[in-house]
């Protein structure tokens, strides 16, 4: 196994010391968990800061051994200032899609409630005292009425997407390796494992999961999704301008 690299080891320290501040502090969520842009609890340093942020043991333990054993190989590689550019882009990126999506189911239902007679400052303001109007659930359907009130009143956090962006990457890099999950026993190579893992729990629970099967997982499944697209669009362009010939230190 590979040895833990400069960089990854220091992610490794500053997850660690954010999960442990914010349960001596828990009001931190406040300030340093990602808000829907139109939120008043955004504030302009959360795209970042989300991503050293965890909602658990577990979370922070997934997050960081996959950190830990596909960043060090890639580091390895790459060199610590181009790991790190890539590792932070995918976790931006991961936010930037989070919101495209949660904006667009957001504006969608705003736009229904205000056809039926709804004043959008009304809305925004019951919105922001953390309530809702259940007058809202006979006009929007379950769906409609679920996705607007967690894009505006939810909150993302963890490093998940900049995680899957590591994924991808490693799997641009390493196409053959043999990789495997604890529920199936038979390894797979990176390049079809990373895509079927994708597409089966964030493309198939994040499109489907909770109004097709009742599951409700609390899972940013668009922000995985964009920070694996992010990871390829990187990936993509580097190949294409042979990145493997050139360290960045």
């Amino acid at each position: 196994m590979m040895n833990i690299t400069p960089v990854v080891k220091q992610l490794l320290i500053i997850n660690v010391i954010f999960f442990l501040g914010a349960q001596l502090v828990p009001v931190s969520y406040e300030y340093l968990a990602l808000f829907f842009p139109e939120n008043p609890g955004f504030k302009v340093w959360q795209p970042i800061t989300h991503m050293f942020m965890h909602g658990g043991f577990a979370h922070i333990a997934f997050n960081m051994f996959a950190l830990y054993s596909f960043g060090s190989t890639l580091e390895h590689f790459w060199g610590g200032k181009k790991f790190l550019f890539f590792y932070i882009s995918c976790g931006l990126g991961a936010a930037l899609i989070n919101y495209a999506v949660n904006y667009y189911f957001y504006q969608d239902a705003l736009n229904i409630l205000i056809a039926h007679g709804n004043n959008k400052v009304e809305i925004l303001q019951i919105l922001n005292e953390g309530k809702i109007d259940t007058r809202w659930q006979e006009i929007l359907t379950v769906s409609e009425f679920k996705h607007f009130t967690e894009a505006y009143l939810g909150t993302v956090v963890g490093a998940s997407g900049a995680i899957y962006g590591l994924l991808v990457a490693f799997a641009f890099m390493f196409p053959n390796a043999e990789l495997g999950i604890m529920f199936i026993p038979i390894p797979i190579k990176a390049k079809y494992f990373v895509p079927i893992y994708m597409l089966l729990f964030d493309g198939f629970f994040g499109i489907f999961g909770s109004s097709l099967m009742g599951i409700e997982t609390g899972i940013a499944h668009y922000a995985h999704i964009g920070g694996a697209a992010f990871g390829f669009l990187i990936m993509w362009y580097w190949k294409k301008n042979q990145f493997n010939k050139n360290r960045w230190n």
